[in-house]
């Protein structure tokens, strides 16, 4: 088959995309991308992929979407994909939109949270059941990466068939790595009885950043915060550098910056606890990566992570947008190493034994092969 990938911005096609894209290619299939142009598309583009630039926009301004829709309907009348397979929200609703007016045989989708089940006004909320609901008729594979989200799909009329696919990561590149940890620990000045906290994700409101700096005043001083990642050109809402200079005033060597990196195995393995206090999410690739070092996770219970996540055996999970409990379960990991190592090693076999990447790609090549009757 010739397949068409689509998403909205080249961080999710390099990070979250493009693993499936090999998959499907190593299976005989002729694979292409389409998103929005971005430097890090270079990395696909140098494992021969064709990635078509698509002017999408992180908005429900409907003039720039529109552009987005003529694009692609444009796109797909001229490369004639037999498959189009869509994924995020906005560029979700768009690809398939542009694929049933193109003619495009099999559409197929894959939700990775919906915008529905975020924080935001009624009105939003409303919108954008009815618009998945309304794609949802034109969808013939529906997959989610969250089983919950797979049931509020079904229960919500959105589809009367998702899947669950879930998500995954390699274990031959995420593992623990003790030279990988010592020499990190040392070039970032780790002390030999700190607890490294880790956090890794983009720079924004709805990450949990803030609750975790208000967190961090309240932990043991043995409690060391690392954040790695980047706030990308297309992110909307406050800026958080304001945050997080006030926080390095007060936690002094206890914050250390990363900015955008990309040994993050490395950094994984280098860390004692993994955090990712998100408001909302799919199912994050990053507690992935974190169960498959062997880190503890301590996370909000929200849909995903607390599919993720095992209370009291592979992590903690907290209330969100809540400092205090959040600074109550790093306070009780850094002060326990010995649990620390128990709920890692005990998030590593969950690991391996759900989120294998192997695994997940080859159930979702399947289904995309598979196809379905048509809505």
């Amino acid at each position: 088959m010739k397949i068409l990938q689509v998403t909205n911005i080249d961080f999710a096609l390099l990070h979250f995309i493009s693993p499936l894209m090999r998959a499907l290619r190593a299976r005989g299939h002729e694979v292409q991308g389409a998103c929005a142009e971005g430097p890090l598309l270079a990395g696909p583009r140098a494992e021969g992929f064709r990635i078509h630039p698509i002017p999408f926009a992180r908005s429900l301004n409907p003039l720039p979407q529109a552009r987005a829709l003529a694009a692609l309907v444009a796109l797909m009348r001229a490369e004639k994909p037999d498959l189009v397979h869509a994924h995020m929200p906005i560029s979700g609703l768009l690809a398939r939109s542009a694929a049933r007016i193109a003619g495009v045989p099999r559409i197929a989708y894959t939700g990775h949270g919906f915008l529905f089940n975020q924080p935001g006004p009624w009105w939003r909320r409303r919108l954008a059941l009815g618009l998945e609901r309304a794609a949802g008729r034109i969808t013939h594979t529906y997959l989610t990466v969250s089983a919950e989200e797979a049931g509020d799909a079904r229960r919500l009329g959105i589809h009367p068939h998702p899947v669950a696919v879930l998500n995954g990561r390699d274990p031959a590149r995420f593992h623990p790595d003790p030279a990988a940890r010592a020499r990190l620990r040392a070039a970032l000045g780790a002390a030999a009885g700190d607890c490294v906290v880790i956090a890794i994700s983009r720079l924004v409101r709805h990450k949990g950043f803030v609750e975790l700096l208000e967190a961090m005043a309240c932990t043991p001083p043995n409690c060391v915060l690392w954040v790695a990642g980047e706030r990308l050109a297309s992110d909307h809402g406050e800026d958080l550098t304001p945050h997080f200079q006030r926080a390095a005033a007060l936690l002094g060597r206890r914050l250390v910056m990363l900015g955008y990196r990309t040994d993050v195995p490395a950094l994984l393995a280098a860390a004692d606890v993994f955090t990712l206090p998100s408001h909302f999410e799919g199912l994050p690739m990053s507690i992935i990566e974190a169960m498959l070092t062997g880190l503890p996770v301590v996370a909000t219970d929200i849909r995903g992570p607390r599919e993720q996540v095992v209370p009291g055996e592979t992590g903690l999970l907290v209330p969100p947008m809540q400092g205090p409990p959040l600074a109550a379960a790093l306070s009780r990991l850094a002060t326990d190493p010995a649990l620390r190592q128990a709920m890692g090693a005990a998030g590593l076999a969950r690991a391996l034994a759900h989120f294998d990447e192997a695994r997940v790609l080859g159930n979702t090549v399947a289904l995309l092969e598979a196809g379905a009757p048509s809505p």
